[in-house]
């Protein structure tokens, strides 16, 4: 029976697990032991986090599995390309790992080559570097994900305790401090093989705006036109080719401003999280994300034939109770909208997308011939 290494075990990975199990593959996933669900549906579960990189690889020596995967996790696409590369299996070279994972690393590799960047610089405090940027400045830990820790300073006095939130969520007890960047927020999702790239989809993003920017629902397709889609995936293209991403998922965050230009945020070397990848891009396109990540992690050529119907499809997330209530008006007069609920978990504030109560997913199906965006044609290169 195929093999496959699972790093991860949380609600989004468990869409990897079933997957894979669907597919004929005997489940190996490791995760530090907390209850989550992909704990139970593995066919075997191995108590080890995520970061413990030598101590999977050894197990995973005596495993022999035929690929090893993740989805929507940094940290954890850090182990993928540790182990696979040891394991001679297909990954991305790990010398790129810093640069797919560090923020400021990331915006150096831009800058580098000729992908625009804003103003940056790092730090674990305010500095002299600091008097020369443009207010507003965007402050963020250097290499942690999910909206932690985020926020928009209006001018020199909110400066340090904004370094100070960062620099107390980073790894390695560094921010990174940039000009901000304006305009609406998408993400292009992709898979790539052999250093050929295959655009997906874009996402219309939606955040609770300043000052931490926490997402609060995504919309595929994202309504733009054909023409601006063309120009994304060629910019996006350019900086997955400079960061060196040559297989695997990505996800990549970008701003379109009012005079059209695109400007990216930051770009994963691994599927979207908050569902994007595993749910929306599949009920948006037809194209089944998962198993491609899972084809090309076995050193396949990702699948890239439609294996469903095309939707409308959106996540939104539970804040508080009114967004409770908004769920349930939803449920009470259009039922046939709601393709899947989270459990809700009541938190005193939410801070970050960690701490968010829960989600639902809705689906609308869109005959063929109405469907517009997120189908670029002519641009294919």
């Amino acid at each position: 029976m195929k093999k496959l290494a699972i790093i991860g075990a949380n609600s989004f990975q468990n869409r990897l697990i079933l997957k894979a199990k669907e597919l004929g593959f005997e489940t190996h996933v490791f995760a530090w032991e907390c209850g989550d669900i992909g704990e139970k549906t593995a066919d075997y579960f191995y108590p080890i986090s995520i970061v413990e990189k030598d101590e999977i690889l050894e197990k995973c020596r005596e495993i022999s599995p035929d690929g090893i995967c993740t989805i929507a996790s940094d940290l954890a696409a850090i182990t993928v390309n540790y182990v696979a590369e040891k394991l001679g299996l297909c990954c991305n070279p790990t010398e790129i790992t810093e640069q797919c994972t560090n923020k400021y690393e990331m915006r150096k590799c831009f800058f580098g080559h000729g992908i625009k960047t804003p103003a940056f610089i790092k730090t674990d405090k305010v500095c002299k570097e600091t008097d020369n940027m443009k207010y507003p400045l965007i402050v963020k830990p250097t290499d942690r994900s999910g909206s932690r820790s985020i926020t928009k300073v209006y001018a020199k006095e909110e400066l340090e305790r904004a370094i100070m939130s960062a620099v107390n969520d980073s790894f390695e007890k560094q921010a990174i401090v940039e000009e901000y960047i304006s305009g609406e927020e998408y993400s292009c999702e992709c898979i790539s093989f052999d250093g050929k790239h295959t655009y997906l989809a874009i996402t219309k993003k939606f955040t609770t705006g300043e000052p931490n920017f926490i997402e609060t629902g995504h919309i595929q397709p994202s309504g733009l036109s054909e023409d601006m889609e063309c120009r994304v995936k060629d910019y996006i293209f350019s900086a997955l080719d400079a960061l060196g991403i040559r297989n695997g998922a990505s996800h990549s965050e970008f701003r379109i401003d009012e005079n059209g230009e695109i400007n990216i945020i930051e770009i994963g070397a691994r599927m979207g999280g908050d569902c994007i990848g595993s749910d929306l891009v599949f009920l948006s396109t037809g194209l089944d994300f998962v198993k491609m990540v899972i084809d090309v992690a076995c050193s396949k050529a990702p699948d890239l034939n439609k294996a469903g119907d095309k939707h409308r499809a959106e996540i939104r997330f539970i804040f508080n109770e009114d967004d409770i209530f908004e769920l349930e008006n939803i449920r009470k007069n259009t039922p046939e909208k709601i393709y899947f609920v989270s459990e809700i978990e009541r938190s005193d504030k939410v801070s970050d997308s960690s701490t968010r109560w829960g989600y639902y997913i809705m689906a609308e199906k869109i005959p063929e011939e109405n469907y517009e965006g997120n189908q670029v044609k002519d641009c294919d290169r």
